[in-house]
């Protein structure tokens, strides 16, 4: 069976079944520092204390994907949720599908982050690992601690395909 899957721009509604995004778009600011600096607050709520875990944060340093890129796995972590955070102005590529015991084809969708933005997966949804489009660098929060926390799911028959896009 082959699958192509176009992304398309996200938003905070088309994403929502999968987490949410993080930005100062959707905020209002306070003001703090005597007027020298804008607070953007509670932009998402990362959860890794199930299980006794703790956060952890991380800089992640991606290479660009190669386009058309086949998706043959994907991957969930089933007792946090995962924040990816560009520090470099780019737009970068997530490849999701709702939270089940395996992934269910038909729903996979794929989205374009724009710069200046970042996502946060809900506990469970499944995902492919971090595609940027260009090198750069990605903080990440996500769960550290005991108890399992990744789950891959590897696809056999199924040939899934993200074809290459403009980005207007």
């Amino acid at each position: 069976m082959r699958i192509i899957i176009k992304p398309k721009i996200i938003n905070k509604y088309n994403f929502r079944k999968y987490g949410n995004l993080i930005s100062k778009k959707y905020k209002k600011p306070t003001q703090i520092n005597n007027g020298y600096a804008l607070k953007f607050n509670n932009l998402s709520n990362i959860k890794t204390s199930k299980n006794s875990g703790s956060t952890r944060i991380s800089i992640f340093e991606a290479r660009p994907r190669k386009f058309p890129l086949k998706i043959d796995m994907l991957e969930m972590h089933p007792a946090g949720t995962q924040v990816f955070f560009p520090i470099d102005i780019c737009s970068f590529i997530v490849v999701v599908a709702p939270v089940n015991k395996i992934p269910i084809v038909n729903q996979i969708e794929s989205f374009i982050v724009p710069p200046k933005t970042g996502i946060n997966y809900k506990i469970g949804v499944w995902h492919y690992p971090l595609i940027a489009i260009i090198k750069s660098n990605f903080l990440v929060i996500d769960r550290k601690g005991p108890g399992k926390n990744l789950k891959k799911f590897k696809f056999v028959k199924e040939n899934i395909i993200i074809k290459r896009w403009k980005i207007t």
